[in-house]
């Protein structure tokens, strides 16, 4: 029998992620203590035939029983089952964030602030996330952008390199994004803000695109920009990197940035990667230079 272990950092998305599973048909258990892991997979044994399909979640609300992880899997392999590990990380200030909005406690920080309870959890949890098959960061991620990463993994089985690419337009006058690995400024581009019947527009729309698009220089850039993101990808996998943020930037990140984030976006997923587009400032003000 095959085991998915979904873990990770609390707040990362793994109850989304285990809803997900079930909505798939696979047969879930939540929060199942580690210790009883080659109990539950006795139990269910003569069961194999409909129950082909197990998602067990595990995470610190295990408290010190999350300990016995390994070696419960240990043995769990030594009964001539199988398993993988699928890992959700977040940053920090992500994580922060959503414990704010959503006023829970983390589960290491009862009576502290939470982020001393999150660099605990990333320390209890460092070997786990070293030994995962699939790590899914969600800091830039929906839970539809969640859904779409474990269906091509488990129901499309598509190859899965786990480096998630987040493209990011925005404007240099609202500040750079502080977590971009890449930043590439394309205010050298034609500056469809001065056109007063394309002001109103983004670079979502055909009107603007078009018009960033047919200048050459803007055509030469994109075209050095896909070659340079495919030469750097495979090597960022290859060191382990699992997220990278490319931020475009224009004026203000309506128009330039927008549409050559939209291509940039178009081409990796055309190539099979998994990609998150945002585009932080698009709706910003419009009364000013894009």
């Amino acid at each position: 029998m095959n085991f998915i272990i979904v873990t990770g950092m609390s707040g990362a998305g793994k109850s989304s992620a285990i809803k997900f599973f079930e909505d798939m048909g696979y047969y879930c258990v939540d929060n199942l203590p580690p210790t009883l892991i080659t109990n539950f997979a006795e139990l269910i044994a003569p069961q194999e035939e409909k129950l082909s399909k197990v998602v067990l979640g595990i995470d610190i609300r295990g408290g010190v029983l999350f300990s016995d992880l390994f070696s419960s899997l240990h043995d769990l392999k030594s009964c001539g089952h199988t398993y993988e590990i699928v890992y959700f990380d977040c940053s920090d200030q992500e994580l922060i964030k959503r414990y704010k909005e959503t006023r829970r406690l983390h589960p290491l920080a009862r009576s502290e602030r939470v982020e001393e309870g999150i660099q605990r959890e990333r320390e209890i949890l460092k070997e786990m996330r070293s030994k995962a098959h699939h790590i899914i960061d969600t800091s830039y991620m929906l839970p539809k952008d969640t859904k779409e990463v474990l269906f091509k993994i488990y129901s499309e089985k598509k190859a899965f390199n786990s480096l998630m690419v987040t493209i990011l337009s925005f404007g240099f006058k609202y500040g750079m994004p502080i977590d971009a690995d890449l930043v590439y400024d394309v205010r050298f581009a034609p500056n469809p803000y001065y056109i007063p019947e394309m002001r109103p527009y983004t670079g979502n729309d055909e009107i603007v695109k078009n018009y960033v698009m047919q200048f050459e220089v803007t055509q030469t850039f994109v075209a050095k920009l896909k070659d340079m993101i495919s030469f750097l990808m495979p090597n960022y996998m290859q060191e382990g990197k699992n997220q990278l943020v490319i931020g475009i930037g224009c004026t203000g990140g309506k128009h330039r940035s927008v549409t050559i984030a939209n291509a940039l976006c178009k081409f990796l997923q055309d190539e099979g990667h998994t990609v998150i587009i945002q585009h932080r400032d698009i709706d910003k003000d419009s009364k000013r230079g894009k």
